[in-house]
């Protein structure tokens, strides 16, 4: 591989599985028990504001029973010890890789411990549970504060920022996707045909688009990916 000046990693579910993170979407289609339209989509909400609250509130709960793993820390490592540009953008909406150590990221689908205020439009750290009747810490509006997710027929966040990187990388890694959601499913193409950046895809088994990628390297994201951040960094 030739000399690096700026890398992208783009993860998604299958980095936070290892550390006992459900994949939010079964085999049976079912979003941990229930169907996309009745928990992630702005209509569910505007229906059944109650039902959406409790069902990210378990989510949020349900992060203080896991931890980050070993491809969290060595992502974080490539991060600290990288010698040019780097940016990790993940579709989880778990902290574990913070949690890890990452800093300079992006979350396109938002974040459990973030809710956000859609009379003020205020976004703030949260922790607890979050009820319909619970004011906005801001501007005191009941009834208006939501997860700072990013739902079925929303616009995933900070998408000029992470295209313009695309534009710059000359290495795109893909990890731990399922290569089925867009717009993250068409990264890759953007990489290879208007950066110029070479591929990578580091899943547990081939993705819907690895044959997108220049290369694929398969197998447990604990395993792999710290073998991949060790070669990046040796050939630095």
């Amino acid at each position: 591989m030739a000399q690096l000046s700026s890398i992208v990693i783009l993860t998604g579910a299958g980095v936070s599985a290892e550390s006992g993170v459900q994949t939010f979407r079964g085999p049976d289609g079912l979003w941990e028990g229930h169907r996309v339209e009745d928990v992630a989509t702005p209509e569910a909400f505007a229906r059944d504001p109650v039902l959406v609250q409790n069902f990210y509130n378990m989510r949020r709960q349900a992060l203080s029973s896991v931890n980050p793993n070993a491809a969290h820390e060595a992502l974080a490592r490539l991060e600290r010890e990288f010698q040019g540009d780097f940016l990790l953008v993940t579709q989880n909406v778990d902290d574990l890789h913070e949690r890890g150590g990452s800093s300079n990221l992006i979350h396109m689908h938002g974040e459990l411990k973030r809710v956000r205020c859609e009379a003020c439009g205020a976004v703030m750290a949260w922790e607890i549970d979050l009820f319909q009747e619970t004011p906005c810490p801001k501007c005191t509006a009941t009834s208006a504060l939501r997860p700072h997710i990013v739902w079925f027929g929303e616009m995933p966040f900070a998408m000029h920022s992470i295209e313009a990187a695309l534009a710059s990388c000359d290495l795109f890694v893909s990890l731990g996707t399922s290569g089925n959601v867009y717009p993250a499913a068409g990264f890759v193409n953007l990489a290879r045909n208007y950066g110029r950046a070479h591929t990578i895809e580091l899943n547990l088994e081939p993705s819907l688009g690895a044959s997108q990628f220049h290369e694929c390297r398969h197998g447990p994201a604990t395993e792999i990916v710290p073998a991949f951040v060790e070669e990046i960094l040796e050939a630095q």
